[in-house]
């Protein structure tokens, strides 16, 4: 095995980006250097809810705000721009990505530079497959999706699109079932049985979470929603496990259309631990007819879009 190749190896395993490990290590932390200061330097003060003040010199967002939004030190984000020989770790990119408010391009260059793996749904999974998205646009106006056991959703019909909410206009970064119910205010509203469904969310993350113990893309979600919100540090910490009923019955105050009664389907694609298609299909003919009037309104929307586009 070639250098570079046991380097990519250790970062796959340990979601640490050794950057002195390959040939072009030097370069590569030049350019991330040079790309996080640029980045930085684009981002006004007042777009992360910080005062401009009338002493600032230094254009965009200082070191030490991008250390302190990513919850970073400040010495090694220092360091990072130096181009010092550090280890990034992808929780570490991830936080940046979203401090710098990178889009899908701009990340994906972030973690190609960092020699990382993005553990996050921005990149394409390969269980998309052309016939699967085809076979979610079929099921219109059924909403569906195909989420992977950390509730990733990794590919969606227009109509799931709009059940609780916009997704569309989620970040993909963000597209991820966990994070919506708990931080996402639509998402929120949506759901009329909230409380159980995070408590039943949370116990099925848990309990999945069993067979990814380590893995960096688990303990950065978690990270994540235990600083973000405290109702899932709450009932995280009660260690719920719960059995996964592969029907279930669930309502969604939808912002267009009003109340939608559904039977929630998961049609596993893999192994329990993989992906799974979740499907909602209407229980009586108000939900029916409702969520027919949803996918006419999602439908007229996208031809306007391409009108106007």
């Amino acid at each position: 095995m070639t250098g570079a190749a046991a380097a990519s190896g250790a970062a796959a395993r340990t979601g640490v980006a050794p950057l002195s490990a390959a040939g072009g290590a030097a370069v590569r932390r030049h350019e991330l250097a040079a790309f996080l200061r640029n980045r930085r330097e684009r981002i006004a003060p007042e777009q992360v809810g910080l005062p401009r003040g009338t002493r600032r010199r230094t254009p965009g967002l200082r070191r030490e705000e991008v250390a302190q939004l990513s919850a970073v030190g400040v010495t090694w984000y220092t360091w990072l721009e130096q181009a010092r020989d550090i280890q990034v770790s992808v929780q570490v990119l991830d936080a940046l990505a979203r401090t710098l408010r990178l889009d899908a391009s701009e990340r994906a260059h972030l973690f190609q530079l960092a020699a990382a793996v993005d553990p996050t749904p921005a990149s394409r999974c390969p269980t998309i497959t052309p016939a699967l998205s085809e076979m979610l646009r079929a099921l219109e106006p059924i909403p569906a999706c195909i989420q992977n056991s950390r509730y990733d959703i990794l590919d969606h019909n227009r109509t799931y699109a709009r059940l609780m909410g916009d997704l569309d206009a989620v970040p993909p970064e963000d597209r991820n079932s966990m994070i919506l119910v708990y931080t996402h205010p639509e998402w929120r509203r949506s759901i009329v049985h909230l409380e159980e469904t995070r408590r039943f969310m949370a116990a099925k993350l848990r309990a999945a979470m069993a067979g990814h113990l380590g893995e960096p893309a688990w303990k950065m979600l978690v990270k994540r929603l235990t600083t973000e919100s405290p109702e899932f540090r709450d009932i995280w910490e009660r260690y719920e496990v719960m059995a996964v009923p592969n029907t279930k019955t669930k309502q969604f105050l939808n912002p267009y259309v009003g109340l939608l009664t559904m039977d929630h389907t998961d049609l596993w694609l893999n192994p329990e631990s993989g992906a799974r298609m979740v499907t909602y299909v209407p229980v009586d003919e108000e939900s029916r007819e409702r969520l027919a009037r949803l996918d006419e309104l999602t439908a007229a929307e996208l031809t306007a879009a391409v009108e106007q586009g």
